[in-house]
């Protein structure tokens, strides 16, 4: 399956062209002096790329913290800022997300970020971060609170030592208990854990122990998700040389159904392909914001017609590219059309259409409304009221969907900004 995900070349091509095939050139090209188009509100991503160990299995771009390193990166993030101040004035910051990396491991410096951002656009809206279990002492969850943080995210990932340890986690799962109390208590408006599935060798069984276990420790929300490889990562270096495998399309179809039922009979609320919550709490997601600025080596930022990348080196962020204000190494072009299918896909992971939008967004797109009725009568998407929703199945296929077309964009593109700090033009 890992194979086909990455190789399947064929069926990407065929369903982009039979999407827009009429709607320009899909690259990204050397692109430093953007210009950015006129915007009201936009929701901040800040990366931060330090951790205290390195996961292998973990694609993201980051590095071990080293405290000189950290200081010079942390100047330019707000350098960045400031640049954006500059560029876009006092606009509406409508969230902004801390992500990784492991964020707390500048919990002394959160705050200032935070304040900077606050001096200069107006914001009163969430404030997300991701952390890891061993960071979660009284003192971390105070100053993450006092600092504005509402939205917490737990890389728990398992609750069976076995597998913490195959995924290089750098905690034991009896440390579990205690940190998840701790955070449920400090005060935030939501707590989600991260859990992950299909791991080399795992049963659905001990999948469903996990859940059951986050949800007897009081998660809120819980996200789970499959692990993902990537060739160029440090596990699909592993995995290839160790000859593991992933558990086939089968029994990755048996393992989503069995989390999905099970997180809906314990009274969870389907809140993503991934997501899951309790009654009504905050959601907490990382990847469904349409207008988005991302600070931080190798953040990327959507905005109405542009999409492009900083560069992924640490370094060359620092330094910045010679004679302009943003590091940015890549960017793509939006057209309106590919706008759309951004936020189709998006609204397709939220698990839901609003019926009046798509039929405003799509009101002459036979190719799409041909697609809308095929899914129907499939049984992917049931309607419902004012909006399409998906099924379990449907979810289950859009989870595929990523894997095969997104994920493979994603490696092409990282792979090669991993390598390089300032690119040439990237074709997918």
């Amino acid at each position: 399956l890992g194979a086909y995900e990455m190789n399947a070349e064929w069926p990407r091509r065929a369903i982009r062209d039979f999407l827009v095939r009429e709607h320009g050139q899909f690259a990204f090209q050397p692109r430093h002096d953007v210009q950015l188009p006129k915007v009201d509100v936009v929701d901040l991503y800040i990366h931060i790329p330090f951790c205290e160990s390195l996961c292998p299995y973990c694609p993201y771009n980051r590095t071990l913290y080293d405290a000189e390193l950290a200081a010079r990166y942390v100047q330019a993030l707000h350098d960045e800022i400031e640049h954006y101040y500059g560029l876009l004035g006092d606009i509406e910051i409508g969230s902004i997300y801390f992500g990784g990396g492991t964020p707390t491991t500048l919990l002394g410096e959160l705050g200032s970020i935070i304040e900077h951002i606050r001096g200069c656009f107006h914001h009163n809206g969430p404030i997300a971060i991701e952390t890891i279990p061993n960071h979660l002492d009284p003192e971390t969850l105070s100053e993450l609170r006092s600092s504005g943080v509402n939205l917490l995210s737990i890389g728990v990932q398992s609750f069976n030592d076995r597998y913490l340890k195959l995924i290089g986690r750098c905690y034991r799962a009896e440390i579990l208990p205690a940190a998840i109390s701790a955070a449920l208590a400090a005060g935030f408006d939501s707590v989600n854990l991260d859990l992950m599935f299909t791991l080399p060798g795992q049963t659905t069984a001990e999948a469903l122990a996990d859940l059951d276990r986050a949800l007897e420790l009081g998660a809120e929300q819980v996200t789970l998700y499959p692990l993902f490889t990537f060739p160029y990562s440090a596990l699909g270096n592993h995995m290839h040389t160790q000859h593991v495998n992933f558990p086939r399309l089968a029994t990755r179809r048996r393992m989503y159904r069995a989390l999905h039922d099970q997180a809906i009979a314990r009274g969870l609320n389907r809140v993503s392909v991934w997501g899951f919550r309790k009654d009504d709490v905050p959601i907490f997601s990382s990847v469904t914001r349409d207008n988005y600025v991302g600070i931080g080596a190798g953040a990327a930022t959507c905005l109405p017609g542009i999409f492009y990348f900083n560069t992924f080196s640490i370094h060359e962020y620092i330094r910045g590219y010679p004679g302009f204000d943003l590091p940015v190494a890549l960017q793509m072009d939006l057209t309106p059309a590919v706008e759309r299918f951004f936020w189709l896909y998006w609204r397709l992971y939220e698990t839901f259409i609003p019926k009046g939008q798509f039929g405003r967004l799509f009101a002459h797109d036979r190719r799409v409304r041909w697609l809308l009725s095929l899914a129907l009568h499939l049984q992917l998407l049931n309607e419902e009221n004012s909006r399409y929703v998906l099924t379990e199945r449907g979810a289950f296929w859009i989870h595929l969907l990523q894997n095969v077309y997104v994920l493979n964009y994603i490696n092409t593109v990282w792979n090669r900004c991993m390598r390089e700090a300032w690119p040439g033009r990237i074709e997918l």
